[in-house]
């Protein structure tokens, strides 16, 4: 079965996020678990904790098909020793809610070097700023997502990916979410069914498909290999609906998360529906 859904709203509560899920017919969502755009944030409320687990159990979300995001301020790349620190803690501080509510993987852009140092030093960094956070916790994944490659920014291309796991000393505990739109502005095509399953196959000889734990679903607004990060809604984009078409039909992604980050949130119902459509399954 596919598991589609979107990055769904905390206001007033993570308790919320699985009611906002639902809502649009999702079998799968992702979330911040505090304000992203804040480097503190007061700990999560034992009530909104419980609620949360509750909301997700009768709502019928399992752990492995929720797959929170950390806070865009962070760099586990970072050349800097203060800022990398500030970064790190703040990381393991996500680990450690994401952990809290029961769930067990926690998505995170790797890092940039900021052209500062080489990108293999920064790369270092960023696995060893998943070590530490592992060591902090017991049940949670970290999944390192592809990014589109723009300004220093690592992790558009497998072979950076696959340094950073090769440097993390539990493995079972590091994952991957491929996001379309990034993998199409750093330079791979995914426009037609070959194209996308070479992808995977590159993906599956470099990384290793064994670490694949979620996709983000967006089509791009910019020309392949741009390496600019710009979202469009499923099938209004560069990379066209039969991608996506594909995606819902390709048996290598049942049961993970495929969570749609597309600009209109008031089309994530429709676009699910879409999706599960070319999947001719039903909602």
């Amino acid at each position: 079965m596919k598991r589609v859904g979107a990055h769904v709203s905390i206001s007033g509560g993570v308790e919320n996020a699985p009611l906002n899920a639902s809502s649009i017919g999702a079998k799968a969502f992702a979330m911040f678990t505090r304000n992203q755009r804040q480097w503190h944030s007061a700990p999560l409320d034992p009530a909104s904790i419980e609620a949360f687990k509750v909301n997700c159990s009768e709502a019928g979300f399992l752990p492995q098909h929720i797959l929170p995001h950390d806070s865009y301020l962070i760099n586990l790349g970072h050349p800097e020793p203060e800022k990398l620190e500030k970064s790190r803690q703040a990381f393991i501080t996500e680990m450690q809610r994401t952990e809290e509510l029961g769930l067990v993987m926690l998505n995170f852009h790797p890092g940039s070097h900021l052209n500062l140092v080489a990108e293999e030093e920064s790369l270092g960094l960023i696995a060893a700023s998943v070590n530490l956070a592992l060591q902090a916790t017991r049940n949670v994944a970290a999944v390192i997502e592809n990014t589109a490659g723009q300004g220093s920014n690592l992790g558009f291309r497998f072979e950076q990916i696959a340094s950073i796991i090769e440097q993390v000393g539990d493995r079972s505990r590091v994952g991957v979410c491929l996001d379309t739109c990034h993998l199409f502005a750093s330079g791979y095509d995914i426009r037609t069914p070959e194209a996308f399953d070479d992808m995977l196959g590159e993906f599956d000889r470099t990384v290793g498909l064994r670490y694949l734990r979620g996709m983000h679903l967006n089509d791009a607004k910019q020309q392949l290999g741009s390496r600019v990060d710009r979202h469009a809604c499923i099938g209004k984009g560069m990379i066209g609906a039969d991608a996506f078409a594909h995606i819902m039909r390709h048996p290598a992604l049942d049961e993970i998360p495929l969570i749609l980050e597309t600009p209109d949130a008031e089309g994530w119902e429709g676009e699910i529906a879409m999706l599960y459509g070319f999947a001719e399954e039903e909602r």
